[in-house]
């Protein structure tokens, strides 16, 4: 399976927070999975942590590599979509990752609601 973290998730994956089930964690650590984070995601914490609004780590690719993620780079293709997805989610970090995981046949790992409204895979 080729999973796509939502920022939510790999925060709370990297934070060891109790809010990640253990159904999530499972699929996090079966060794048969690719498990992509985002550059949205990288994005989105540094412009959060910029403005006081969210703690965390640092050294965001030295965390990634240490639990074998993957970088999804943003790529011109899945800019392209995004006009065409509705507005069911109006942040442009979340509705940059539904493209990449339409574009890049991801399953998409949240617990937004809202992006549950897409046409995509969701855990």
């Amino acid at each position: 399976m080729k999973l796509l973290l939502d920022t939510h998730i790999l925060l709370w994956w990297l934070t060891q927070d109790l809010k990640l089930s253990q159904t999530e964690t499972d699929i996090i650590t079966d060794p048969d999975n690719l498990v992509f984070v985002s550059a949205a995601t990288a994005w989105e914490i540094a412009v959060k942590k910029m403005i006081g609004k969210l703690e965390a780590p640092d050294d965001l690719p030295a965390a990634l590599a240490a639990n074998n993620f993957l970088e999804l780079p943003i790529a011109i293709e899945h800019s392209q979509k995004l006009y065409k997805l509705p507005l069911h989610h109006h942040d442009p970090f979340d509705r940059i990752m539904i493209s990449q995981a339409m574009s890049e046949d991801l399953i998409l790992m949240t617990r937004d609601t809202k992006i549950a409204l897409y046409d995509i895979r969701i855990i």
